[in-house]
């Protein structure tokens, strides 16, 4: 009786390869020849001002595009959990603001601007930093303070560089009138390229912000601003702390959209849109993207203090840029679930390989404290803490 069970489960067996193997091949199969290439869709129309109209409404996808966003907003998303989970351990340490629950925003700006256009951001740096050309290790060695970090271990967090990106910037709204300064040397270069200007919905009410603003449009200078509003400017909502949440309307002499921000396809579509609008000559525009930050405004908030868990969910449920693009992807035929979960595998191991660079990497020693003050530049002597304590700059 017992050499009957075995005998009948090596069959079951045998039949379970045999269908894996077969289910296998007809996905393989299939990702070659019977997905969707592209496919139209309808996305929300954006509120405008001071515009005769808006950007499409009726956009399409390809295959290809579709798959890429997925790849690079799960990036993003993957390590921003990664840097949660080391900031926790300790091995991150100082200021550390996370981007998960935004990635739509920088994903579908990216997709309509050069890598030669210029941009510039607050604190909130870890997705531009990627998706203007940095590495995930090096943007996860930086989070550590390490050599191989993007800013060789001494920006940390906030202070994150690479070509045509200018930061990850600590102050409040103080990129912004830098922004405005990238897209005159633009203008003044006459080079057809601008500068997208990042600032978040707590920042909106700073002076200097309406200052540049009245520059930008007095000298028609090609500059997106855009405002990422996620409702809540560290624990203070839009509603007290605005008297007017109208973002996209701010700019009183400069057109404005506003754009649902968790829709990666909207994004694009208005990005596209504005830098039309700069190309032409017309000079500045302003974007409000409406989105949201799962995690508190840095690590040191919880973030449920001025908001539910439920409120959270809700948005994650309802709302979630990933989980958006991927519903799109397998209703219209343009993936299939194994490929996104592959693309998903594929994803958390580069992340856990660069988490392991990031915590083995040395760190930068005492005597490259002071190199890279001035570019191109012979080296120079830096006075320490106290006069005698002397240090050397290289470029």
């Amino acid at each position: 009786m017992y050499s009957n069970d075995r005998c009948t489960w090596s069959f079951i067996n045998l039949l379970h390869t045999c269908f894996s193997q077969g289910a296998a091949v007809i996905t393989s199969a299939r990702t070659y020849a019977d997905f969707t290439t592209q496919a139209t869709f309808e996305i929300k129309k954006c509120d405008v001002f001071k515009l005769d109209e808006g950007p499409a409404t009726q956009v399409v996808l390809t295959r290809d595009e579709g798959l890429q966003y997925y790849r690079t907003m799960q990036t993003m998303r993957r390590m921003e959990l990664k840097a949660d989970q080391l900031y926790k351990q300790k091995i991150i340490r100082g200021f550390c603001h996370l981007y998960d629950g935004q990635e739509a925003c920088a994903v579908g700006i990216e997709a309509s601007i050069n890598l030669s256009d210029h941009l510039i951001t607050a604190y909130r740096a870890h997705g531009y930093t990627y998706t203007r050309g940095g590495t995930v290790k090096e943007i996860m060695a930086e989070l550590t303070g390490r050599r191989g970090g993007i800013a060789k271990g001494k920006g940390g967090s906030m202070h994150m560089y690479c070509k045509h990106f200018y930061g990850g910037n600590g102050i409040v709204g103080a990129q912004v009138p830098l922004g405005a300064g990238v897209a005159l040397a633009c203008k003044y270069q006459g080079n057809n390229e601008l500068c997208v200007c990042l600032y978040g919905d707590g920042a909106a009410n700073q002076g200097q912000i309406f200052e540049t603003y009245n520059m930008a449009a007095l000298w028609k200078l090609p500059v997106i601003f855009i405002c990422e509003n996620n409702r809540y400017g560290m624990g203070t909502s839009v509603e007290r702390a605005a008297a007017s949440t109208d973002y996209f309307k701010r700019g009183e002499f400069i057109p404005g959209l506003r754009v649902d921000g968790m829709d990666v396809l909207c994004v694009r579509e208005a990005t596209r849109f504005a830098a039309d609008h700069c190309r032409s000559g017309k000079g500045p525009i302003l974007m409000e993207l409406q989105t949201y930050r799962y995690h508190g405004h840095s690590m040191s908030d919880p973030g449920v203090s001025y908001r539910t868990r439920e409120e959270i969910q809700e948005v994650r449920s309802k709302s979630d840029p990933i989980s958006m693009l991927k519903d799109r992807m397998l209703s219209n035929n343009m993936a299939s679930v194994e490929e996104l979960k592959e693309i998903d595998v594929e994803v958390r191991k580069e992340i856990e390989d660069a988490a392991q660079f990031a915590t083995t990497d040395p760190e930068p020693p005492l005597e490259e404290l002071c190199n890279h003050i001035f570019c191109d530049m012979p080296s120079l002597e830096v006075r320490g803490t106290n006069p005698w304590a002397k240090l050397k700059s290289v470029s």
